[in-house]
């Protein structure tokens, strides 16, 4: 058999040998959740059906929980922030600006230059690199095949390290121009190389644009993820810096909130990879505690909170979302802890005082909030909140007639008048203020009383009618753009970052996708709740299809182009899904059924394993990507 068709049979056997683990536990699931003939149990559920009582259990935090949770957390941690990206970049800019539009750059000496490259900055345009023996004439070598500019400037090449793309190297030359096609325009590094590959050092050249050569000891080997931006960073990443330096800004299709706080990493750590991306990093570890305490709210067993989270900590989503600069991170991070207040309000008793209700009420309306003036998407969480509202409203109306008390109607108000507050009045003053940085940039200060000028009202009602006309009417298509039936099985990642060796044998790049055991897993457990809720009327389960609904029916109504990363709230529900079907199987005291939650656990994280290149993209052998990972050819694109 040749090297090509055992290829082949490998690309068949790993998926194939992954789908059937899943539906192995899930029969195993069937055989532990059925209760044995004959017992109390099987007698119970034989003589009767039980009645859906829409009730919740809270299960308290435990001193035992604290090492897990510090474990857990510190390994999610490890894996975000390892080789997130360079701590260095060029902080000093030279601007092209007004009818200052070339730089000259003399060399001690005639010199063959191999290569250029050049590290952008804000603004866009193109530059024309010019060279000259003796710096009277100039000559222009002609852009590389495909390309328009020697050296380009645009929206999607910011803050970049680039080479230029020149056609005809080496080049010998004493004197190098380079020219602006508008201004502003700001560049924040040039590197010179020589014939030998070796970087021409500052002091062998003079320049009156010194900020372009005040840094030479960070110029990188080569461009990569690690030093410059990618994807949707040119826009998230940017605005965030713009916040920074009080100008107007150019992202403005989302809420604001979120890129302020990707700019507080860059305030923290500089305008640096690392620095844009640490603060989405820090929300994704930060998940992992939360979610934690949510299981085990819900079911009480350590061990199920343990595993559960595990598959959250090693769901390739998770990781790879967090690990770059834009906002979808906050909107789940928001979410989670939304649901996680809301079910503490739904699970307290319905004769809890009053006063007591309005602590987690107030909680999860004001993380609704935070995240709502981080990204829309996360409106349609509050579908899922307010279902859940009602349903705690109909306990407390039930509790009442049943027992005949009195005061049902002045509790209700109450109750009603401080939801409108949390969940309407003070989402709407945190999306109101989150809109300060984007005023500054028109000019308007707080200390000449902002937020009283009709000016600030206008900004945000301008934004609002663009960014609701611009997600309306967006008809754009992409390559890796994707419907909701693709991402419940994980059918079509998006490509994030590409970068082929010269030789073609060695990739570096990942792409935002799940592990099959939480996401194939997740659906047939959510398949198992809609079982749950019908057969057994259980709240808990009934909780998860009411998240999980909510953040995924409204993306079947969308006509706009989507992504796969739009699944990134649902994989909390996923993952509590399948938290549900741990803690079913762990119930079971006899057998061997707790090997099961153990092993499947063990399988998510061997899959991440496996996969681990094409999530942070570490450079790997073409043939391995090419034949172990894509399991789904012309699909899964790495």
């Amino acid at each position: 058999m040749g090297v090509v068709a055992l290829s082949g049979l490998v690309t068949v056997i790993f998926p194939a040998a992954a789908i059937l683990i899943v539906v192995m536990f899930f029969l195993y699931y069937q055989r532990a959740v059925a209760p044995r003939e004959g017992t109390t149990e099987w007698i119970t559920r034989a003589v009767s059906r039980p009645r859906f009582a829409m009730s919740f259990r809270l299960h308290r935090m435990e001193r035992r929980d604290v090492l897990p949770v510090l474990i857990l957390t510190a390994v999610s941690a490890f894996l975000g922030y390892f080789r997130l990206g360079d701590t260095v970049a060029p902080q000093s800019f030279y601007r092209f600006q007004g009818a200052d539009k070339s730089v000259t750059i003399t060399l001690n000496s005639l010199t063959s230059i191999s290569k250029v490259y050049y590290y952008t900055g804000l603004w866009t345009g193109s530059y024309t690199l010019e060279f000259s023996h003796d710096g009277e004439t100039w000559f222009e070598p002609p852009p590389a095949e495909g390309e328009k500019h020697v050296m380009s400037q645009g929206h999607g090449d910011l803050f970049k390290w680039r080479r230029a793309a020149f056609s005809t190297p080496p080049i010998t030359a004493q004197y190098i121009r380079v020219t602006a096609s508008t201004t502003p325009m700001e560049l924040g590094e040039m590197a010179l190389f020589d014939e030998t590959g070796a970087l021409i050092p500052a002091s062998e050249m003079t320049t009156e644009a010194a900020a372009l050569f005040d840094e030479q000891d960070i110029v990188p080997e080569a461009p990569s993820y690690l030093n410059s931006m990618y994807f949707d960073e040119i826009y998230h990443g940017r605005t965030a810096y713009e916040y920074l330096r009080g100008l107007k800004v150019y992202e403005t299709t989302h809420p604001p909130l979120g890129k302020a706080i990707i700019a507080a990493g860059i305030a923290l750590f500089g305008m640096t990879p690392f620095g844009w991306r640490f603060m989405g990093t820090l929300f994704g570890v930060l998940m992992v505690p939360i979610l934690y305490v949510l299981i085990k709210n819900m079911f009480g067993k350590t061990r199920v909170a343990v595993c559960g989270t595990l598959l959250f900590v090693f769901d390739f989503m998770r990781l790879t979302q967090t690990r770059i600069a834009t906002i979808d991170t906050y909107g789940v991070f928001f979410i989670l802890l939304a649901y996680l207040f809301m079910y503490r309000y739904v699970t307290q008793e319905e004769d809890a005082p009053f006063g007591k209700t309005l602590g987690p009420l107030f909680l999860s309306g004001l993380f609704f909030g935070i995240g709502c003036a981080s990204k829309w998407t996360v409106v349609y969480a509050g579908a899922g909140l307010c279902a859940l509202y009602v349903i705690r409203q109909v306990r407390r109306i039930l509790y009442y007639r049943r027992n005949c008390l009195p005061g049902l109607g002045a509790y209700l108000v109450k109750t009603l008048v401080f939801s409108v507050l949390f969940f309407i009045v003070v989402p709407a003053v945190i999306y109101c203020l989150s809109y300060i940085p984007v005023a500054i940039g028109y000019g308007l200060k707080l200390e000449d009383g902002m937020l009283w000028d009709p000016r600030f009202y206008r900004i945000i009602w301008d934004n609002q009618k663009f960014m609701f006309t611009y997600h309306a009417k967006l008809d754009d298509t992409h390559p890796y753009s994707s419907a909701w039936y693709q991402w419940i099985i994980d059918g079509r990642p998006i490509l994030y970052y590409s970068q082929l060796s010269e030789d073609g044998t060695v990739k570096s790049a990942f792409a935002a996708f799940g592990n099959p055991a939480l996401w194939w897993g997740g659906l047939l457990a959510i398949i198992a709740m809609v079982v749950r809720l019908f057969k057994e009327k259980d709240g808990k389960a009934l909780f998860i299809l009411i998240g999980y609904l909510s953040q995924l029916v409204p993306w079947m109504l969308v006509p706009r182009i989507v992504f796969i990363y739009h699944y990134f709230p649902s994989t909390l529900f996923l993952t509590l899904a399948m938290a549900y079907v741990f803690d079913i199987i762990l119930d079971r005291k006899y057998g061997r059924y707790h090997r099961a939650v153990y092993g499947y656990t063990a399988f998510s994280i061997v899959l991440f394993i496996m996969f681990y290149p094409v999530l942070t993209g570490e450079p790997v052998s073409v043939f391995y990507t090419r034949y172990f990972l894509r399991w789904f050819p012309g699909a899964w694109p790495f």
